[in-house]
């Protein structure tokens, strides 16, 4: 299988690497953290570079490009610890807007495409534990009036967001997938309050409670939820891919580190132990890297294939991020988790990819569960 990359999937890393090192370097991320986790110009920004519109269609003004392409990017905004949504609003939110008919998603996918518009899903409560299916958020109306209640948690940038994709019961036990809609949710109505906070990455995070809440009705109950396993199974991905660039950096930083520090007179990256142990890294950060384009190129099979595939990739992602990570503070010394230096933002990342759409423990249950003939979490 032919893994190089086309002239212009190159040219696009070049593109998003360049801005990522001129624009967006750690003294500016520090600035953004400081002032919540999201910075409207930084975003523009990303905009003006005709990323946002990657995934949206041509007819609504972007560029229609695939999973690949995504993957590109994401992998250089995760070597810069990027905090704006990217992935959550160009990726996940356009997929879903993307699988609807209704005329508000069409004009809210150009308003992505132009960077005018900050779209995310809330779909996460607190007792759904990364269960797509399990929904306490109620719809009640039909047509074109309807009203949600409830509460979702974690929604990404959700104090910056212009629209939320919520996921509410139309119907059926809180455990029912198949009585699951999807709602778009403008802010600032009535019934819409936002929460905002910041997470433990630096990013931005919201609650949304929702009382008598108006909705636009996306996509109804049935054909919802595999619209949105697919969704959060694209997240996955970039999120397998920006974790592989945030690894990148990281071990980069590390052996950069190793060579100017020096013990009893010689720098300690001349200490054979320590060398294995950066040897043992990088294997972690091939094997992510491979699972990521395993993750990428599986996100166009039906859909059991594609949910174990990218239920393993989050599982080698999950161990790699949580060894690599690990083992790179260590090789730091006290430095290593100091907030004036980068590797523990780093760490930090990855700490919070490993726990976005399911973690480790969770995926390794869904591999478990899709087992059939076959053993061994990779057969």
């Amino acid at each position: 299988m032919d893994f190089d990359f086309t002239d212009d999937q190159e040219m696009l890393r070049d593109t998003v690497r360049r801005w990522v090192e001129r624009g967006y370097d750690f003294e500016r991320r520090r600035s953004v953290v400081k002032a919540g986790g999201f910075s409207r110009e930084a975003w523009q920004e990303i905009a003006d570079l005709g990323i946002c519109g990657l995934q949206v269609p041509e007819a609504q003004g972007g560029l229609g490009l695939g999973p690949v392409d995504a993957m590109v990017v994401l992998e250089e905004l995760g070597r810069g610890l990027v905090l704006e949504p990217y992935a959550a609003v160009a990726l996940v939110a356009t997929s879903l807007l993307k699988a609807s008919n209704n005329a508000a998603a069409a004009e809210r996918l150009q308003g992505i495409a132009e960077g005018r518009q900050i779209v995310v899903l809330a779909q996460e409560e607190r007792h759904s534990r990364y269960r797509l299916g399990h929904v306490e958020t109620k719809a009640a109306g039909a047509g074109n009036s309807w009203k949600l209640s409830g509460k979702k948690i974690v929604v990404p940038a959700g104090g910056a967001a212009d629209a939320f994709i919520v996921s509410a019961r139309v119907s059926g036990g809180v455990d029912d997938g198949d009585g699951v809609g999807l709602f778009l949710v403008a802010k600032g109505g009535p019934g819409v309050a936002v929460r905002a906070y910041p997470t433990q990455d630096g990013a931005s995070g919201a609650d949304l409670v929702l009382a008598d809440a108006g909705a636009t009705l996306l996509l109804a109950a049935g054909a919802a939820l595999p619209a949105l396993e697919h969704a959060v199974d694209a997240g996955i991905a970039a999120l397998c891919a920006e974790a592989v660039g945030a690894m990148d950096k990281l071990v980069a930083i590390t052996v950069e580190y190793m060579n100017t520090r020096k013990q009893f007179g010689v720098a300690i990256a001349s200490f054979q132990a320590l060398r294995h142990r950066v040897a043992d890294v990088k294997m972690q950060l091939e094997l992510a890297r491979s699972m990521s384009y395993y993750a990428t190129l599986k996100l166009g099979e039906e859909p059991a294939a594609r949910r174990r595939a990218l239920a393993q990739a989050k599982v080698q992602l999950g161990t790699s991020m949580r060894f690599v990570g690990q083992q790179c503070i260590q090789l730091h010394g006290g430095i290593g988790v100091t907030d004036e230096y980068a590797a523990s933002h780093y760490f930090k990342r990855l700490t919070v990819i490993e726990m976005t759409f399911g973690d480790t423990l969770f995926q390794l249950g869904e591999v478990s569960r899709q087992m059939q003939q076959t053993a061994g979490v990779f057969a």
